[in-house]
C-alpha cells in the first residue's frame, strides 16, 4: 500500500486516467475479451536479416560457440550470480531458478511480479526466458550445421510454447520481456536458415513453423497493446518499440504487420531523441542502460537498413554521441564507471568470448559504422559480436582504419548530461582520469534508475580504477541491499543528517528529486576547476545547499575538493570515500596512502584527521565497504568515512596527491 501511495504521488491526473482504463482493460482481457488465439492467414512474405553478411565459420572461434552450446544441452546454465546452475533442458520455464520458486499460470496481467512471496526473483526467472542461450544454439547450427543443434532449438521453443501459453504466467507480464524474446527469435530465425530452414520440412516442421509463427504474432500482439507509457515510458518503451519493428520486420506477414512496423518505427526513433540528450547522455543517468539504449538503436538502426527502412540522420547522429560519451568515459585500460543502476542485461548475446567488453564491442562497431579512427582505438580490437553483427568485410574495414589514441569531448564537459572529465596526460599510460556525476537525479518522474549520487566522482590512474563506484547488486529482492547500493552512502559525495539526497519511495522511485547547477567550468593546460551545487537538503527543518568545487593541478598531480555546507543551524556531516577492490590503504597523519600496483594517492582530510575517520571494509552494520561488479554478485572493499557536526555555513577540504613509482605502466 505503501509503494502504491509513492506511485500515485508521482503521476499527475492523465497517467493515474491511463492506469485505471489499463486496469479495467487487464480484467476485460482475463475473461477473454480483446485477447487473439492464431495468427490467421499468413501471407509468404518475409524480411531480410541484418545478419545478412553472417561471418564464415573459419573467421570466429568455432569451438568456444560449440562448447557453450554443449553446456546449453546438459542443461547447466549462467544466470546472474548462479554461474554453473542445472536447470535441465528444456528448463522449467515457470520456476525462479534462485529460490524455485514455481509461478502458476495465472493471468500474466494481473500477476504482481513484485512480490517474493508471488514469483521468487523475479530477475532469475525472467533472463533465461529472453531466450539468449537460443541464439547459442543456433550459432553452433549455423558453424557446424550439425542437426543436434537445430533439432535441440525446436525442442528449445517447443518446451517453451508448452509451459507458457498467451497470455499466462510470469512470461506474459512484461511488454518488454517479450519484446526481448522476440529480438532473440528473429537472431536464431536467420542463423537457421530463416524460412528454408531444415526445421520446416515435411508436416511435423510445417506444424512448427506455424506454431512458431502463431506465438510470434501473439507476442507482437501483446506488446502493441501494452506499451509503457508515462511515468514508466523509459527504456522499457524503447525496447518494446525495438522488439515490435524486429518482429514485424523479420515476419511482415500478417495483416497488422506493416501497422505495427511504421507504429514501431516512429515510436523508436521519437524516444531515441527524446531518451538521450543532444551531447549523447542517456536520460536515466545509468551508465549500463546507456550501453543498452545504444545497443537497441544499433539493432534497430541495422535492421532498418538492411530493409530500406533507415532511420534519419538525427537518429545515427544522436548514437554516435553516445558512443562518444563511452569513449570519454573509458580510461586506458577500458574501464567505464558504473554509475546508476546495473542488471548485467544485454539485447542479445553473440559473442561468447572470456573477456569481451560491452563498452570496446559498442566502440568497435561504431568505428566501423561511423568510420572512426578514435572508437578504434579504444575498441582494441574487432570482437566477435562485431562480426556477428556486421560481418568479415566488416573485420577487414576495421583494420584499415587508423589507430587513433581515443576520443576526449572538448572542453571535457557534458553540461546537458552533466558529466565532467578532470585529468591529465588522458588515452595515455599515464593517464588520471575523474569523471564527476553532477547530473539530475534519473529521468521521468519516477528516475527508476538513478541512484542518490549527486557531486559524486571516481578516479583512475593509468588504467587502475582507485575511487570507484560500488555498482547496484540488488533489483527487485534484498531491499536493504538496494537501498543501499542506491543510496549516497554507497557514493564518494557528502550526506547530511543520515539521509539520502533524494526520498527514496520504493525499489525503484524516488518521490522527491534533486537539481544540480554548474557554477563553473574551467580548463586549460594549467589546471581544470569545476563548481557544482545541489538542493537535496533544502527539505530539511534547517535548509541544507551543497557545493562541491573541485581543482585538479595537471603539473603537481593533485585535486582538491571543498565541500561547503550553506545553512544556519547544526548538522551531522559524512564524507564516503570508496575504493577499488584493488587497493590498499595504510593509515597517515590527518589520511591514508592508498596504493595499487604501483600506483599511490595520498589522501588527506585537511579537517580533521583519523580520528574522524570510519573504516568500513565488507561491514553489514552499518553496511559500508562494498563492490558489486555483477548483478547479485558482491565482494568486499574499503570505505573510508570523514565524520564531523558542523554548525552553520561551513567549508571541508579534502586533498589528494597522485604518485606513481617508474615501473606503472599499462
Amino acid at each position: 500500500m505503501a509503494w502504491k501511495l509513492n506511485r500515485l504521488r508521482t503521476m499527475g491526473f492523465a497517467e493515474i486516467f491511463f492506469r485505471i482504463n489499463r486496469s479495467i482493460s487487464a480484467r476485460l482481457e482475463q475473461n477473454g475479451y480483446g485477447l487473439i488465439n492464431s495468427s490467421g492467414d499468413l501471407k509468404n512474405e518475409y524480411g531480410l536479416s541484418w545478419l545478412s553478411k553472417l561471418p564464415k565459420a573459419k573467421n570466429v572461434d568455432r569451438r568456444i560457440y560449440v562448447e557453450a552450446a554443449g553446456r546449453i544441452l546438459t542443461g547447466r546454465y549462467r544466470i546472474f550470480a548462479m554461474d554453473d546452475i542445472n536447470l535441465d533442458f528444456p528448463p522449467n520455464w515457470n520456476q525462479d531458478p534462485k529460490t524455485g520458486t514455481c509461478v502458476p499460470l495465472v493471468f500474466g496481467k494481473t500477476l504482481d511480479y513484485r512480490r517474493e512471496e508471488n514469483v521468487g526473483d523475479i530477475k532469475y526467472l525472467w533472463e533465461p526466458n529472453r531466450h539468449l542461450e537460443l541464439v547459442t544454439l543456433a550459432q553452433a547450427f549455423y558453424l557446424t550445421a550439425e542437426t543436434k543443434y537445430s533439432e535441440a532449438c525446436a525442442r528449445f521453443l517447443e518446451s517453451w510454447f508448452e509451459q507458457c501459453p498467451y497470455p499466462l504466467g510470469p512470461n506474459w507480464t512484461s511488454s518488454l520481456e517479450n519484446a526481448i524474446r522476440l529480438v532473440n527469435w528473429s537472431f536464431a530465425w536467420f542463423l537457421l536458415g530463416g524460412e528454408n530452414s531444415n526445421l520446416f520440412s515435411g508436416e511435423n516442421g510445417d506444424k512448427f513453423r506455424k506454431r512458431w509463427l502463431d506465438s510470434i504474432y501473439q507476442h507482437c500482439h501483446f506488446i502493441s497493446g501494452h506499451f509503457s507509457q508515462y511515468s514508466s515510458a523509459n527504456n522499457h518503451l524503447l525496447g518494446e518499440y525495438m522488439g515490435l519493428f524486429i518482429a514485424s520486420t523479420t515476419w511482415p506477414m500478417w495483416e497488422e504487420s506493416r501497422g505495427w512496423q511504421s507504429l514501431a518505427k516512429k515510436g523508436f526513433e521519437r524516444e531515441a531523441l527524446e531518451q538521450n540528450y543532444d551531447d549523447g547522455v542517456n536520460k536515466e543517468q545509468g551508465i549500463w542502460y546507456h550501453h543498452e539504449v545504444a545497443d537497441m538503436m544499433l539493432l534497430c538502426g541495422l535492421t532498418g537498413k538492411e530493409n530500406s527502412l533507415d532511420f534519419s540522420i538525427s537518429f545515427w547522429r544522436r548514437l554516435e554521441k553516445m558512443l562518444e560519451f563511452i569513449a570519454s568515459l573509458m580510461d586506458i585500460g577500458g574501464n567505464v564507471p558504473m554509475i546508476g543502476d546495473s542488471d548485467d542485461a544485454v539485447m542479445v548475446r553473440l559473442s561468447q568470448e572470456k573477456n569481451f567488453n560491452v563498452y570496446q564491442s559498442l566502440l568497435a562497431t561504431g568505428a566501423v559504422v561511423f568510420e572512426r579512427n578514435d572508437f578504434k582505438g579504444q575498441a582494441g580490437n574487432f570482437d566477435e559480436k562485431s562480426r556477428w553483427l556486421l560481418g568479415d568485410e566488416a573485420a577487414n574495414k576495421f583494420d584499415s582504419l587508423h589507430r587513433d589514441k581515443g576520443f576526449e569531448v572538448e572542453g571535457g564537459a557534458y553540461p546537458v548530461g552533466g558529466y565532467y572529465i578532470l585529468g591529465s596526460d588522458l588515452k595515455t599510460t599515464q593517464e588520471i582520469r575523474c569523471v564527476v556525476d553532477a547530473g539530475p537525479l534519473g529521468y521521468l518522474s519516477i528516475a527508476a534508475h538513478g541512484h542518490a549520487d549527486a557531486l559524486s566522482f571516481v578516479m583512475s590512474v593509468s588504467g587502475r580504477e582507485i575511487l570507484i563506484d560500488p555498482g547496484t547488486f540488488a533489483y527487485h529482492t534484498q531491499e536493504k541491499w538496494r537501498e543501499y547500493f542506491r543510496g549516497t552512502s554507497a557514493h564518494n559525495t557528502l550526506r547530511v543528517d543520515g539521509l539520502n539526497q533524494s526520498v527514496s519511495g520504493g525499489k525503484f522511485m524516488w518521490t522527491k528529486h534533486y537539481d544540480v547547477v554548474c557554477n563553473l567550468w574551467k580548463t586549460d593546460g594549467e589546471r581544470d576547476h569545476l563548481i557544482v551545487s545541489h538542493n537535496g537538503y533544502q527539505r530539511l527543518g534547517d535548509p541544507v545547499v551543497h557545493q562541491r568545487e573541485f581543482v585538479f593541478n595537471k603539473k603537481t598531480y593533485c585535486l582538491k575538493i571543498l565541500d561547503t555546507l550553506i545553512c544556519d543551524g547544526e548538522h551531522s556531516v559524512e564524507r564516503f570515500w570508496h575504493f577499488s577492490e584493488n587497493c590498499e590503504l595504510f593509515k597517515k597523519d590527518c589520511g591514508f596512502s592508498v596504493v595499487d600496483d604501483g600506483v599511490s594517492i595520498q589522501f588527506t582530510d585537511v579537517n580533521g584527521g583519523q580520528e574522524h575517520a570510519q573504516v568500513l571494509n565488507g561491514s553489514e552494520c552499518p553496511i559500508g565497504g562494498w563492490i558489486s561488479r555483477r548483478f547479485d554478485r558482491k565482494v568486499s572493499s574499503t570505505t573510508v568515512i570523514w565524520k564531523n557536526v558542523i554548525q552553520g555555513t561551513t567549508t571541508m577540504e579534502s586533498f589528494i596527491k597522485i604518485t606513481r613509482d617508474s615501473s606503472c605502466s599499462m
